[in-house]
């Protein structure tokens, strides 16, 4: 059961978290609690399961880096096999299983756009099976705010 504070909370992270040295405090002193209550809560919402996650989001190519969404064709019977295989790779990220031919679908973000083919040519090496490159066309912004 979520309190008054545990609302307010949740709709002031939604837009944002501030870029300073003590950005819990800020949240704090706008909703008129402490810093250790705003620090407590998120690890209580994160341990409920009410939060799932709670993390900066950054984008890699400010950095410098790349990131692709690719795709695999795996055999059904090979599918934990190649799921080992292209989670050992730290450059991988959101591994997904899906209902479709195309069963495999993860993100390889690197520091240097020109390593994302060597992590392809690995990948497929490795398992032996293609992997689809779909890098970004276009980004679109979603400003999805939930209030609670």
């Amino acid at each position: 059961m979520m309190d008054k504070l545990d609302r307010q909370l949740l709709n002031r992270l939604q837009t944002g978290i501030p870029i300073c040295e003590y950005p819990f405090q800020v949240i704090a002193n706008e909703l008129s609690c402490t810093e250790q209550q705003v620090i407590d809560k998120l690890q209580k919402m994160l341990d409920s399961g009410l939060l799932t996650r709670f993390g900066p989001l950054f984008d890699i190519n400010e950095f410098g880096g790349a990131f692709t969404l690719v795709a695999m064709q795996v055999p059904s019977e090979d599918f934990d096999k190649v799921t080992a295989i292209v989670n050992q790779f730290p450059q991988v990220a959101h591994n997904y299983q899906r209902q479709h031919q195309f069963n495999m679908w993860f993100v390889i973000a690197t520091e240097k756009t020109d390593e994302i083919v060597d992590i392809i040519t690995q990948i497929e090496s490795l398992t032996g099976l293609r992997v689809y490159n779909m890098p970004k066309q276009e980004e679109f912004y979603v400003g999805l705010y939930l209030p609670v």
